[in-house]
């Protein structure tokens, strides 16, 4: 047998080729073969990966969850059974009463039960004359039968001339039961094997409808809570779960019947509506509180529940939305989609947007002065102009605006509105100011024309200050050191707009504002409790909630605090009589309509085309700058003292333009500024000469002072 040769070391090359150095070559040995796995260790990993795989699984569950529902099924058909032949149910709905406190409701089902046991009684004594009233029954129709067959063969026979004829119906007729036995005969082995499948299928039908398998054997879908359909047994152990033992242990007295604490589960736009009656012993916050909780006991986000608390003693109201719905964007505004819409600032109201119901969320703006708050950036400019927008189409509404932004978000007014201030500077904020001042003025004229002709009637005027906490936190002073901005009388914009609120909607002069996260600072109590319509969107904290809303809304369940940054833009709570909303309720959360910038513009365009003309201002036009202080001094005599009146008439003479609107108020508030005092001599209002021309001479030396 021949061995092939294996050279390590290559033949040197001859001397007619060039010198190449050997080349080495390693013999590398062949790895060992593997060991070889064992049959019974490869079958167990085979029957481990066929076992723990995923169609395994869903088809162990598969089977599982069909297979109780067929047994649970039957345990509820024997459960409905009971209850129709025994007095079961009418004990659970008594224990019920009882444990939720309700006497009156505990009586009435024990009367109930009473009637109940009492037919009973009446079926069961009927019960022993019944065999033999029925005997004499089949008797009497036996023999009615035969005679009434016998007396047709008669006829029969009588007719035919065959006296065997009388007895042709009765034979006919046993013919024909002897042909249903005949038939019974053949259909009763299928019946016997097709009627119980059909009971088992009955079955499987109750249990399917009411999901009676454990959690671990449903669908996907609804094990993990998605679109989970809401049931008054998931509602009762939702609130069972809650963390309030008064509340589980009324509900584990009222057994199954826990549902007893619910009304109807309606539907309510994209969610579901319930109000539920909490037993003694539960207070309405104790649930508000648990907010939280209970989504998730529902298998629900925090922000697809809302509570509420209606005016029944006792009750909540849950609106449970479906699973997402509350993600989904709404439709357009009506104001964006038909273009013939008009507007009436009286009877009509404004297409805001939807509530959680679906339904159109429509605000009046008659007489009612707005107040929108909430955090930066989500949509309260938007939600503001869309109402401006709606009203700027009614031609007799005007508009002076002042945005403290100041980046282009009411340029769509720029030929509607009077007086349209834009800017964020302290100049601006003191523009503003003087525009609501003037709207003081227009009020205050309007008052004074409406006493002598109580018929007087007058356009709407909407001022309108977006940004408004600007306003409040600006430091800077007149020359009076009198502060534009603050929370106390002396501040110009603060004491402007509570005279408005006080006063200007018996005339129809209205303050609209919009205003960042609100504080006592940069939004005082006094001004968010004079607007009729108050709307948030989100905020930081319950604290601040109140501020916008109040505290009855919030107490009451209003949530803006709840509400998502970023993803709930656009979502507002709102407090107002001017909106719709379910009776008892204080506050409604609408989802408002997103109007963009070229849409606004369009709609603008249309309002501009109803009006004839209107030439906007952009800095409130003051002409001839004047110094009250010297001016009163000036017209104020030579005389020790006074009278206001005459003072108030000679500055108008000096200035129309600066004082012709003054009254009492204006001339008391500049002299108060500077400590000087109106008193009353001999019935009229007067001051002294003395104190004007001290406080004068104070001012101007202060002036020096630090100009030095």
């Amino acid at each position: 047998m021949s061995e092939n040769v294996v050279r390590l070391v290559k033949t040197p090359p001859t001397s007619d080729a060039p010198d190449v150095s050997p080349t080495v070559l390693t013999v590398v040995p062949d790895a060992p073969p593997a060991s070889l796995v064992p049959l019974w260790v490869r079958s167990g990993r085979a029957v481990k990966t066929a076992v723990t795989h995923e169609n395994t699984k869903s088809a162990a569950r598969a089977v599982a969850r069909h297979s109780l529902y067929t047994f649970n099924g039957g345990r509820i058909v024997a459960r409905r059974t009971w209850d129709g032949k025994t007095g079961a149910r009418y004990e659970r709905m008594i224990r019920a009463a009882e444990a939720a406190g309700n006497l009156e409701a505990a009586e009435e089902w024990e009367e109930r039960l009473q009637r109940f046991r009492a037919a009973r009684h009446h079926r069961r004594m009927d019960l022993l004359h019944s065999p033999v009233e029925a005997a004499k029954g089949v008797g009497v129709g036996a023999a009615m039968s035969v005679g009434v067959l016998v007396a047709l063969g008669v006829v029969l026979a009588i007719n035919n001339h065959n006296i065997r004829d009388v007895i042709t119906p009765l034979k006919a007729t046993i013919e024909f039961i002897a042909t249903l036995i005949r038939i019974v005969q053949l259909v009763w082995p299928t019946a016997v094997v097709l009627g119980p499948l059909f009971a088992l299928l009955g079955l499987w039908a109750v249990g399917s409808k009411q999901q009676a398998a454990p959690q671990w054997a449903l669908p996907a879908n609804v094990r993990n809570g998605e679109g989970e359909p809401i049931t008054p047994s998931i509602v009762v152990k939702a609130l069972r779960d809650l963390g309030v033992p008064a509340l589980r242990n009324a509900i584990k007295e009222m057994g199954d019947a826990g549902a007893s604490m619910l009304g109807p589960i309606t539907l309510a736009g994209c969610g579901v509506e319930v109000d539920v009656q909490l037993p003694s012993g539960v207070a309405t916050n104790e649930v508000q509180q648990r907010r939280r909780k209970l989504a998730e006991n529902l298998t629900r986000h925090e922000h697809e529940v809302f509570i509420t608390i209606p005016e029944a003693a006792r009750t909540v109201r849950l609106w449970i939305a479906d699973s997402g719905a509350l993600d989904e964007p709404i439709g357009p505004s009506p104001l964006v989609t038909d273009e013939t819409m008009t507007a009436n600032y009286k009877t009509g109201k404004a297409p805001w947007g939807q509530d959680l119901r679906g339904d159109a969320a429509e605000l009046s703006a008659y007489q009612r002065h707005l107040l929108i708050t909430g955090r930066s950036n989500q949509g309260k400019t938007v939600a503001l102009r869309s109402l401006a927008l709606w009203l700027a189409l009614d031609k007799s509404v005007e508009f002076w605006i002042a945005d403290l932004k100041g980046v282009g978000d009411w340029k769509p007014f720029e030929g509607i509105a009077r007086v349209l201030i834009e800017g964020p500077s302290d100049e601006h904020v003191i523009e503003a100011t003087e525009m609501v001042e003037d709207a003081v003025a227009e009020m205050n004229r309007r008052i004074e024309l409406r006493r002598t002709d109580p018929a007087s009637t007058f356009p709407p005027l909407i001022v309108l200050v977006d940004e408004a906490q600007k306003a409040f936190m600006c430091p800077a002073k007149d020359d009076a050191k009198r502060p534009y901005g603050g929370a106390k009388a002396t501040s110009r914009y603060f004491m402007a707009v509570r005279e408005i609120h006080n006063q200007g909607r018996a005339v129809d002069v209205l303050m609209w504002q919009g205003t960042q996260d609100p504080t006592d600072q940069n939004l005082p109590k006094l001004v968010r409790e004079g607007a009729h319509t108050r709307a948030s969107l989100v905020l930081g904290s319950e604290s601040q909630a109140k501020m916008a809303l109040g505290d009855k809304a919030v107490e009451d369940g209003a949530a803006p605090h709840m509400l998502r940054q970023g993803l709930d833009r656009g979502t507002l709570v709102v407090a107002s009589d001017g909106i719709d909303m379910p009776k008892g309720q204080s506050s409604i959360t609408v989802r408002t309509h997103f109007i963009d910038d070229e849409p606004a513009e369009a709609i603008a365009a249309r309002a501009k085309a109803l009006r004839s003309g209107v030439t906007t201002l952009h800095a409130i036009d003051r002409g001839e700058a004047r110094d009250p202080l010297t001016d009163i001094d000036a017209v104020a005599g030579d005389g020790k003292r006074a009278f206001t009146q005459d003072i108030i008439k000679r500055l108008a003479a000096l200035s129309e333009d600066a004082y012709g609107a003054w009254s009492f108020g204006d001339l008391s508030r500049v002299l108060e500024s500077y400590g000087i005092e109106a008193y009353k001599s001999h019935g009229r209002m007067v001051v002294r000469r003395d104190d004007i021309t001290a406080a004068r001479t104070e001012r101007d030396t202060d002036g020096s002072a630090s100009a030095s």
